[in-house]
């Protein structure tokens, strides 16, 4: 903005931290903003204009609905004459901004609440493999608890008793595991947030908090201890007793089950961590139409005709290229990785009415093109050299399919029932989502409507000396304002911030359900290999090598875990291939992540059982 004296006429609560409206921010009469920043008055009063978002307060007693059904064509009948390409309008509640944001044709379709119940079932899932650990552990050792449970129901104990005898021992593990995990929680929230942006703190204070945890802790108690709790007091004490107990094949199979499922929970986990992180790659490497290396973005410099300047925006762009820190220079009303004015009113020869028109428009300078590097495909870009060059456009790719052009340079579009010639076609630019297909795009000259600068800087030289090199010429022209910058490929990197960490968030999920198999399989193996190590000795004493002993203790766990890689490969398949539906420009799946990933989950199985062989055979417990 330029040096001009405001009053400030009040001061409002700061609003916390996970509101749209969050941060240092000031508030600013629209109507200064359209005559320092914009000069277009045309956005305030024409109707298929949807440069800015509006907000409403429902009266009292009317609902959203009620609300929506009464404007929804407030537009189609102010835009008379131009109603078939008008959109209607409805209203979506505050609270549901975050969550319920995506919307397909009008209607809500989700958004982010789908990554709640993505984690939420992931989550899930990481707490029943702990709970098949803690049913396999215990089933594995109740032999060492058969005399035990003989001599309690000899003495007259019910089987009731002892199921609730094994019920709350389940409940008091878990329940030190949740102070553990409080614990952990708290140390490690700082770091959390800082990785995330967030500002998340423990409700210490809320009372649902506490009920939720210790309903969590009750339940996952007597789901883990449910199964060896009916299991152990169901043995008879006479069979006990006598020595005569087995637990017949029934137990056995049992834990084979619990295992495949661990490994199935597991190995669905990895394929999914792995394809997020292919498809972030992939949309990362996508074809963006334009060069971004280089480009720094600084916003806010209106350049009116001033007295002091007559053409201000030339003069500074030519002391600007005479530093040597910048290669060329353009102006917009869009930065390179957003588009900030969406536009309806527009009309050409043969348009189906049925179509209701939503163009990307950006207004900019001659050197734009040139200074972002877009790729001309048919036609010409801008040039000074034609003074008919303000009534005409460009279109990229994307509007010419929306428009079914054949030949469109040289063909007439009315934007504003204004006529503008068809100069060139460029190739489509992303600059919204990474994820989403790219929209129809206009681009038009307009001078008093593009404030915000890019430059190309000199790649001779470093960033830090470029920078150095244009600040001074900045202040000189505009003294009273903060030289601030933005680097284009930094700002492009933000697009793919919160899929990152989403997929960070699903890699730790991923490592601490494929550790908690592992220690739960480790135990197993450890246990039941105690159990034979009389057999492990002789077959030792008598010539068998470690490979021999090891295709012994590891033949039925593979199969186990074989069996859930087989399992858990066509269930990944169309989790993922239905998660990746919603990216128009997503990655193929690929053969070779499935055959990765059960590989993996056996390689822990393998080493561990030949550390079991050498553990057991030091010459000393055999």
């Amino acid at each position: 903005m330029s040096q001009r004296r405001l009053t400030v006429t009040g001061v409002y609560e700061d609003v916390p931290k996970n509101n749209y409206f969050s941060g240092p921010q000031f508030l600013l009469n629209i109507s200064l903003y359209m005559t320092e920043y914009v000069r277009n008055p045309r956005m305030l009063t024409h109707w298929g204009d949807f440069s800015f978002q509006a907000f409403v307060r429902c009266a009292r007693g009317v609902s959203f609905e009620e609300s929506t059904e009464r404007i929804k064509d407030v537009i189609i009948i102010k835009a008379a004459g131009r109603a078939e390409s008008m959109p209607t309008l409805f209203l979506q509640p505050m609270n549901r901004w975050h969550l319920y944001s995506k919307y397909e044709n009008g209607v809500n379709v989700g958004g982010d609440i789908t990554f709640v119940w993505l984690f939420g079932v992931i989550g899930a899932f990481v707490l029943l493999l702990a709970c098949i650990n803690f049913m396999n552990l215990s089933t594995a050792r109740s032999e060492s608890r058969a005399k035990e449970i003989g001599l309690r129901k000899t003495i007259g104990s019910y089987r009731a008793q002892l199921i609730l005898q094994f019920l709350i021992e389940s409940v008091m593990v878990v329940s030190i595991a949740f102070v553990i995990a409080l614990a952990l929680v708290i140390l490690s929230l700082d770091a959390f947030n800082s990785w995330t942006g967030k500002d998340i703190r423990m409700p210490f204070d809320n009372l649902i908090f506490w009920l939720t945890s210790v309903s969590f802790v009750l339940i996952t108690g007597v789901v883990a201890g449910s199964y060896p709790a009916f299991l152990l007091s169901s043995f008879n004490a006479v069979s006990i007793l006598k020595g005569t107990l087995r637990l017949g094949w029934f137990s056995g199979f049992s834990r084979k089950t619990l295992v495949i499922v661990q490994f199935v929970v597991s190995v669905t986990l990895v394929i999914g961590t792995v394809t997020v992180y292919q498809q972030i790659q992939y949309a990362h490497n996508r074809p963006i139409g334009y060069d971004k290396d280089g480009l720094v973005t600084t916003y806010g410099y209106p350049f009116a005709e001033s007295s002091l300047h007559p053409n201000m925006y030339d003069a500074l762009r030519q002391e600007l290229l005479n530093t040597g820190a910048v290669v060329n220079m353009g102006r917009s009303s869009s930065p390179t990785t957003g588009t900030y004015s969406l536009q309806s009113d527009f009309d050409w020869e043969g348009r189906d009415p049925q179509l209701m028109p939503n163009f990307g428009v950006i207004w900019c300078t001659h050197d734009y093109g040139k200074t972002i590097g877009t790729q001309i495909i048919d036609g010409r870009d801008f040039s000074r050299e034609f003074a008919s060059d303000t009534a005409s456009i460009i279109l990229n790719e994307a509007a010419v399919d929306y428009m079914s052009l054949t030949n469109p340079v040289g063909q007439v579009v009315k934007f504003n029932r204004q006529p503008f010639n068809v100069i060139g076609v460029t190739r489509n630019m992303l600059t919204d989502s990474p994820y989403a297909p790219i929209g129809p795009m206009v681009f038009m000259i307009d001078y008093h409507n593009s404030n915000i600068i890019t430059m190309k800087l000199n790649p001779n030289q470093s960033v830090t000396d470029n920078l150095a090199a244009i600040e001074p010429v900045f202040k000189k022209f505009r003294p009273g304002i903060t030289f601030e910058t933005q680097l284009t490929d930094m700002q492009f990197e933000q697009k793919f911030a919160n899929e990152s960490r989403i997929g960070g968030l699903a890699a730790a999920f991923t490592v601490f359900a494929i550790l908690i198999s592992c220690l739960g399989l480790f135990g197993l193996a450890s246990f039941m290999a105690q159990q034979r190590t009389r057999e492990i000795g002789i077959r030792k004493v008598s010539g068998a090598s470690v490979l021999n002993l090891w295709s012994l203790l590891s033949r039925d766990f593979i199969v186990l875990v074989t069996i859930a890689s087989v399992i858990a490969a066509p269930l990944a398949w169309m989790f993922m291939e239905q998660w990746l539906t919603q990216f128009p420009y997503a990655t193929p799946l690929s053969i070779w992540t499935f055959i990765a990933a059960g590989s993996g989950a056996i390689a822990p199985d393998v080493a561990h059982r030949e550390l079991s062989i050498h553990s057991c055979c030091d010459g000393k417990s055999c």
